[in-house]
């Protein structure tokens, strides 16, 4: 099955969300991660509003979380700057990155969708959802 369906392309998304102390739970939406099997493509979007965060967490460590932001962009975009998923293909690392975790950072629930464009789309998923 390839995914096709009248010019567009079945894809899958997350939202980034950083979760400054896991302890208390609450959150905010700092990215969305996107991947289009057919088309080979993932990638990241990110947009940290820094006085959100502060205002969950005053002591939240704000360069940390922009690394770890960054860190998502890096596997996304493969090769050696991926770390350990460096010679993944996009799904694996799609797979990776949304994998449960119980850090600053952690991926939301996995969502799908149809698009002819996965690049705009993920310009579109990060005014909606994030910003």
């Amino acid at each position: 099955m390839s995914g096709f369906h009248n010019g567009r392309d079945v894809f899958e998304y997350a939202v980034l969300r950083v979760v400054p102390r896991v302890e208390r739970g609450e959150q905010i939406n700092a990215g969305v991660v996107v991947y289009c099997r057919a088309t080979s493509f993932v990638a990241a979007r990110i947009h940290l509003d820094e006085d959100r965060l502060r205002a969950l967490d005053p002591s939240a460590d704000v360069p940390a979380v922009r690394a770890a932001l960054r860190a998502v962009e890096c596997v996304c975009g493969g090769g050696e700057r991926a770390g350990q998923a460096a010679g993944e293909d996009a799904g694996r690392r799609f797979r990776w990155l949304v994998a449960p975790r119980s850090t600053v950072v952690q991926p939301g629930p996995v969502h799908t969708g149809l698009t002819a464009d996965a690049e705009a789309e993920i310009e579109r998923l990060l005014d909606l959802l994030v910003r």
